[in-house]
C-alpha cells in the first residue's frame, strides 16, 4: 500500500515495540498528533509492515527478542525502496554508545523510555518536516533531470540536423545523383543486417549497431565541406597536390565529428560516424588513406561503408548492372575490401538497392 491516496497531515508512523504498554503509549501520542499510528511487536513484522504500508517515519525499540532495531534499521536502509524513511530509535538506555551506533546505521534519533509526550511530538514533528522537504527535494530533482534529459535529446537532435545540413551541402558539392547517399545508407544498413547473420560477425552486429550505422553512413564524406568545389567537380585527372586536397577530406570530417561529442548515447552514433568519416577509403591491403590501415585494424563500420560505397558508385546512373558491379568488386576482395565482407554481399545482392 502506497502514499497515493493518503489524506493530507495523516502522516503514518510505524511504531515498533515488543511490550505492549509502550506501544499503546505511543499509539496515543501519535494520534494526538493527527498522526496515523500503525504498531508492530517484531522486528520481522516492521520489516513487512514497513514495505507495505511505506511509512513516513517509524518509532523502533532498540532491544527486541530475534530481529532488534539496529538489524530492522540495517535491513530498511540496505532496501533502495525504505531507505529514506527517517527512523527514531526508542530505549530504556542512553548510553552513548548506543546512541552512536543508532547514528551510525542511519538511524535520525533517539528517543528514552519514559516517553515525554512533547517530547515525542516535538522529535516526531521535526523529523516529518525533515522528510516532508527531503522528498520534496528528490521529487524536484527528478522532475529536473527529466526536463535536462529532454534538453540534451533535443540538443542532440538538433546537433545531428545540423550535422546532415552539411553533409548535403557536402554532397550537393560533388556529382553524386540526387539519390545516391540514400542508396548507399540503406545498403549498408542491409549489408550490416547480413552480416549480423553471419557467425563471423553476429557477436560484432546487433540491431542497435545496425540502427546507428544506418544514422551515421550519410556523415561519410562531410570532410568534402573544405575541399574547394571545383576540385570535387574536376572531370580531368587531378594533380598530386589536388588529390593530396581531396584525401585530407576524412581527416576534416573525422575532427568536425570529434568536436561533438556530448554524452554516452549521443558518443555512440558520433564515434561511429567519426569511423566511417576518418576510414571509409582505407583498403584491406594497406593501400588506402588517411593512415594506410589494413585487414582487421580497419574499424568495422568503415569497412561496411567502403565496399556498399564502391557498389553503390558503380551501380550509380546505370553504369553496371549488379552482376557487372559485383564482377568488378570481386577483382578487388582481398585488395580493398574485407573478402569476407564481399562474400556476404554477394549473397544479399539481390536485396540491395
Amino acid at each position: 500500500m502506497g502514499n497515493e491516496n493518503r489524506t493530507a497531515g495523516m502522516e503514518t508512523i510505524l511504531i515498533v515495540d515488543d511490550v505492549e504498554t509502550n506501544r499503546l503509549v505511543l499509539e496515543e501520542i501519535i494520534k494526538d498528533m493527527g498522526c496515523s499510528p500503525v504498531l508492530a511487536e517484531s522486528g520481522e513484522e516492521a520489516l513487512t509492515m514497513a514495505k507495505e504500508h511505506m511509512p513516513e517515519l517509524i518509532l523502533s525499540d532498540i532491544s527486541m527478542p530475534g530481529m532488534d532495531g539496529y538489524e530492522l534499521c540495517r535491513l530498511l536502509k540496505n532496501d533502495k525502496n525504505t531507505r529514506n524513511i527517517p527512523i527514531i530509535f526508542i530505549s530504556a538506555f542512553d548510553d552513548p554508545m548506543d546512541i552512536v551506533e543508532g547514528f551510525l546505521l542511519g538511524g535520525e534519533d533517539y528517543i528514552t523510555k519514559p516517553f515525554i509526550p512533547e517530547v515525542v511530538q516535538a522529535r516526531v514533528g521535526v523529523h516529518l518536516r525533515l522528510h516532508e522537504a527531503k522528498s520534496e527535494l528528490m521529487e524536484m530533482n527528478r522532475r529536473l533531470q527529466i526536463s535536462l534529459s529532454e534538453q540534451l535529446k533535443q540538443m542532440e537532435l538538433e546537433k545531428k540536423n545540423i550535422l546532415y545540413a552539411l553533409a548535403n551541402i557536402a554532397i550537393q558539392n560533388t556529382d553524386y545523383e540526387g539519390d545516391y547517399m540514400e542508396r548507399l545508407r540503406r545498403n549498408c544498413g542491409i549489408l550490416a543486417q547480413g552480416m549480423q547473420l553471419s557467425p563471423m560477425f553476429e557477436d560484432k552486429i546487433s540491431d542497435a549497431y545496425v540502427d546507428t550505422i544506418e544514422l551515421a553512413t550519410p556523415l561519410c564524406d562531410i570532410g568534402n565541406i573544405g575541399v574547394p568545389v571545383e576540385i570535387l567537380k574536376k572531370k580531368t585527372e587531378l594533380s598530386e597536390e589536388e588529390r593530396s586536397i581531396v584525401q585530407n577530406h576524412t581527416n576534416i570530417g573525422a575532427r568536425l565529428l570529434s568536436d561533438l561529442y556530448v554524452n554516452s548515447d549521443y558518443n555512440e552514433f558520433i564515434s561511429t560516424a567519426i569511423d566511417i568519416a576518418k576510414y571509409h577509403h582505407e583498403n584491406w591491403n594497406g593501400s588506402g588513406y588517411p593512415d594506410g590501415m589494413q585487414t582487421e585494424k580497419i574499424p568495422l563500420a568503415a569497412q561496411i561503408v567502403s565496399i556498399m560505397e564502391r557498389y553503390t558508385s558503380l551501380t550509380e546512373k546505370g553504369a553496371h548492372s549488379r552482376e557487372e558491379a559485383l564482377a568488378v568488386m570481386k577483382e578487388e576482395a582481398g585488395v580493398k575490401f574485407n573478402p569476407d565482407i564481399y562474400d556476404i554481399c554477394c549473397k544479399i545482392a539481390r536485396q540491395l538497392c
